[in-house]
């Protein structure tokens, strides 16, 4: 199959890695210095005695292009374990957001309809606006962010994907 033909697939990709200074500006060089995109990027220590982070990243590619960025980040020598969750099966993943909007009268009153259905916190509250904080799939908060840029969207804040695997398997 011609690099054409091969159609483009996003990629949850797990790395977990020595918590230590310098490795994620490694891992971010290796996707720039490449050409590759990330589209999320999420890290956070996992295990303080080991001294251990996961660094979730979300990214698009053909199947080469994935495979590629999974061998190049298992060179890595701070590496521990690169797991391709989307590959492994069936996992969790979520993101947070925080979402102004502005409005009042009706406008108002709907913003408050929409963020009950999507279970939308309200976080913040002024005459004219809100801050929401809503929990989701990317998909989940596009919807949302789509809704409410119709109703007086005036700013995003994303944290990006978080996600691990299903079921009893760990770190």
């Amino acid at each position: 199959m011609s690099p054409v033909e091969q159609h483009i697939e996003r990629h949850t990709i797990s790395v977990l890695v020595d918590n230590e200074p310098g490795v994620l500006a490694r891992v971010i060089g290796l996707f720039s210095g490449r050409g590759y995109n990330i589209e999320s990027l999420t890290v956070a220590e996992v295990n303080a005695e080991q001294q251990l982070s996961r660094i979730t990243i979300v990214t698009s590619g053909t199947p080469m292009i994935i495979e590629q960025i999974k061998a190049q980040l298992d060179r890595l020598v701070p590496v521990h374990r690169v797991r391709d969750l989307t590959l492994e099966g069936p996992f969790v993943e979520r993101e947070m957001a925080l979402v102004k909007v502005s409005g009042t009268g009706e406008k108002r009153v709907e913003a408050l309809r929409i963020a009950d259905i999507f279970k939308a916190r309200v976080v913040d509250a002024t005459i004219t606006s809100f801050v929401f904080e809503i929990t989701g799939t990317a998909d989940d908060l596009n919807r949302f962010i789509d809704l409410m840029g119709q109703l007086g969207l005036v700013d995003i804040s994303r944290t990006g994907a978080v996600a691990m695997s299903r079921g009893t398997g760990g770190l």
